[in-house]
Protein backbone atom coordinates (compact mmCIF):
# COMPACT_ATOMS: atom_id res chain seq x y z
CA UNK A 1 0.00 0.00 0.00
CA UNK A 2 1.27 3.45 -0.90
CA UNK A 3 1.39 6.16 1.74
CA UNK A 4 1.16 9.78 0.62
CA UNK A 5 3.40 12.15 2.57
CA UNK A 6 2.58 15.83 2.17
CA UNK A 7 5.34 18.43 2.06
CA UNK A 8 4.99 22.19 2.39
CA UNK A 9 7.94 23.10 0.14
CA UNK A 10 8.82 22.27 -3.47
CA UNK A 11 11.84 20.15 -2.47
CA UNK A 12 12.73 18.04 0.59
CA UNK A 13 15.85 16.01 1.37
CA UNK A 14 15.61 12.26 1.82
CA UNK A 15 16.69 12.57 5.47
CA UNK A 16 13.96 15.12 6.23
CA UNK A 17 11.43 13.04 4.30
CA UNK A 18 12.16 9.89 6.32
CA UNK A 19 11.48 11.83 9.52
CA UNK A 20 8.30 13.40 8.12
CA UNK A 21 7.07 9.97 7.00
CA UNK A 22 7.74 8.71 10.55
CA UNK A 23 10.18 6.08 9.31
CA UNK A 24 12.85 7.45 11.67
CA UNK A 25 12.41 9.39 14.90
CA UNK A 26 15.05 12.08 14.39
CA UNK A 27 17.06 13.56 11.57
CA UNK A 28 20.22 12.21 13.18
CA UNK A 29 19.05 8.65 12.54
CA UNK A 30 19.01 9.16 8.75
CA UNK A 31 22.67 8.28 8.17
CA UNK A 32 22.37 5.06 10.19
CA UNK A 33 19.03 4.12 8.59
CA UNK A 34 20.36 4.59 5.06
CA UNK A 35 23.40 2.42 5.83
CA UNK A 36 21.21 -0.41 7.19
CA UNK A 37 18.25 -0.41 4.77
CA UNK A 38 17.93 -0.41 0.99
CA UNK A 39 16.04 2.67 -0.17
CA UNK A 40 14.80 3.07 -3.74
CA UNK A 41 13.79 6.41 -5.20
CA UNK A 42 11.81 6.11 -8.42
CA UNK A 43 13.20 2.59 -8.81
CA UNK A 44 16.87 3.47 -8.26
CA UNK A 45 18.73 2.63 -5.06
CA UNK A 46 20.06 5.70 -3.26
CA UNK A 47 21.80 6.06 0.11
CA UNK A 48 22.29 9.86 0.12
CA UNK A 49 20.40 11.55 2.93
CA UNK A 50 20.77 14.86 1.05
CA UNK A 51 19.05 13.49 -2.06
CA UNK A 52 16.45 16.02 -3.18
CA UNK A 53 12.90 14.76 -3.53
CA UNK A 54 10.10 16.59 -5.32
CA UNK A 55 6.34 16.11 -5.60
CA UNK A 56 5.54 12.82 -7.33
CA UNK A 57 8.73 10.99 -6.30
CA UNK A 58 8.22 7.44 -5.06
CA UNK A 59 10.29 6.17 -2.12
CA UNK A 60 10.30 2.40 -1.62
CA UNK A 61 11.81 0.75 1.44
CA UNK A 62 11.44 -3.05 1.43
CA UNK A 63 9.81 -4.33 4.65
CA UNK A 64 8.94 -0.74 5.67
CA UNK A 65 6.66 0.66 2.97
CA UNK A 66 6.11 2.69 -0.16
CA UNK A 67 5.79 6.47 0.11
CA UNK A 68 4.75 9.07 -2.46
CA UNK A 69 5.78 12.71 -2.07
CA UNK A 70 2.69 14.92 -2.42
CA UNK A 71 2.00 18.63 -2.16
CA UNK A 72 0.22 19.95 0.89
CA UNK A 73 -3.12 21.56 0.02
Amino acid sequence: MENYVQIETEVITLGQFLKLAEVIQSGGMAKWFLSEYEVYINGEQDQRRGRKLTVGDKVEIPEVGVFIVSKEN
